[in-house]
C-alpha cells in the first residue's frame, strides 16, 4: 500500500479565511455562509492551535473543522490534469486548501505520517470528502465528482502539537510505517475489499468520519 517514502514536502501557499455569506451562492434556496474562499497569507509566521490557523475558521462546524479537520492540504502536482479536465487554470487555495503542497501526493502521503512545521507537529489522518461548497467555489459540479472517482482529495491534518508556523520552505515528514497511503483509503472505500479496508482499519490514526463506516462496510 505504501507508495514513495517523503521526508519532506514543501509549502507553495498557506492560505486562510473567516466564514461569509457570498453573494449570489445559493444552496437548496437558500443563502450559503463559508469559510472555503480561502487566500495566501502574507505573514512570515502564523499560530496554530488544535482546530485551526491563525486567522481561519469554518461556517458549518458540524461537518468541518474541529481535530481532525484542523489543517487541510492539497498537492499544486494536480494543477495540470485539473486544468486540462476543467479547461480553466488552477493555484493557490483553488480548492478551499490552508496548505498547498509540492512534493508528494495522496500516492505517498501515508496515514498517520507526521510533519513537523515550524514549533508544532501534525498528523495526516483523513483523505477529504467534498461537498456541496466546493462546487459553488470552483464553479462547476465537475470538480466534486472528479475529487471522488479519481482520490485527488488531498488530506486533513490533525494538530499534535500546537504552536507557530512558518508560512514557506520545507516541512519535515515523518512517515508512519505501517505505509497506508491516503489514495489506499479511498480505494479500499471503493472498492469495498475486505482485505485493504481491515489494512486501513489498523492504522490507529485514522479519524473517525472513515473509521466508523469502513468499519460497518467490513461487518456487513
Amino acid at each position: 500500500m505504501g507508495g514513495a517514502t517523503v521526508s519532506e514536502v514543501t509549502l507553495v501557499a498557506v492560505s486562510v479565511a473567516q466564514p461569509e455569506e457570498v453573494a449570489g451562492w445559493r444552496h437548496r434556496g437558500h443563502g450559503v455562509r463559508t469559510g472555503i474562499r480561502k487566500r495566501p497569507v502574507a505573514a512570515a509566521t502564523l499560530a496554530l492551535s488544535t482546530t485551526n490557523l491563525e486567522g481561519d475558521g469554518q461556517a458549518d462546524l458540524a461537518v468541518h473543522g474541529g481535530p481532525d479537520k484542523a489543517v487541510y492540504a492539497y498537492p499544486s502536482e494536480h494543477w495540470p490534469v485539473w486544468e486540462a479536465e476543467i479547461g480553466r487554470p488552477f493555484g493557490p487555495a483553488a480548492f478551499g486548501e490552508n496548505l498547498t503542497t509540492a512534493g508528494a501526493t495522496e500516492d505517498d502521503v501515508r496515514i498517520g505520517d507526521r510533519w513537523h512545521w515550524g514549533d508544532a507537529v501534525l498528523e495526516v489522518c483523513q483523505p477529504r470528502t467534498p461537498c456541496f461548497k466546493l462546487a459553488l467555489h470552483s464553479g462547476t459540479a465537475e470538480v466534486g465528482r472528479r475529487m471522488r472517482a479519481t482520490g485527488r482529495s488531498g488530506w486533513y491534518l490533525r494538530v499534535l502539537r500546537t504552536g507557530t508556523v512558518p508560512t514557506a520552505g520545507p516541512v519535515a515528514v515523518e512517515a508512519h510505517p505501517a505505509g497506508v497511503t491516503v489514495a489506499a483509503v479511498t480505494a479500499a472505500a471503493r472498492s469495498g475489499d475486505p482485505d485493504a479496508i481491515a489494512a486501513v482499519l489498523a492504522v490507529a490514526a485514522l479519524a473517525d468520519e472513515w473509521r466508523v463506516p469502513l468499519r460497518q462496510a467490513l461487518a456487513t
